[in-house]
């Protein structure tokens, strides 16, 4: 079955938004590393009235990695669905999800409706 536009389209969304998780996942990284070199420099950052601690930076940019890290699983699966054709299809009601949603919010796995009831 050849894809159609709006097929191509969200994988065109998915990608473009997977490219750009892992450009903040590679600069959070380097982040990263650039605090670890601070610490082992022996930075005494906990003495630091004016600044916030290499520990906090450290796990600010460790959640955020942890989050894009989902994001890219989020999208990987999207991408997955759409492969195996059943993207856009609610995972709460199997009702299909709206196309405007879609394009909103292109890994969504459950309509407005479903996704309302599982917050």
């Amino acid at each position: 079955m050849p894809a159609t536009t709006f097929d191509d389209e969200i994988r065109a969304a998915l990608a473009e938004r997977r490219a750009a998780l892992r450009a903040l996942l590679e600069s959070h990284a380097d982040e990263t590393e650039r605090i670890r070199s601070d610490r082992d420099a022996e930075y005494d950052d906990e003495h630091d009235l004016e600044g916030s601690t290499l520990s906090a930076g450290w796990q600010l940019l460790d959640g955020l990695q942890r989050k894009e890290l989902r994001e890219i699983a989020e999208v990987d699966a999207a991408l997955a669905r759409l492969a195996d054709g059943s993207y856009g299809i609610c995972a709460g009601c199997g009702e299909p999800i709206p196309r405007d949603r879609l394009r909103a919010r292109p890994a969504a796995t459950r309509c407005v409706a479903c996704a309302s009831r599982t917050r």
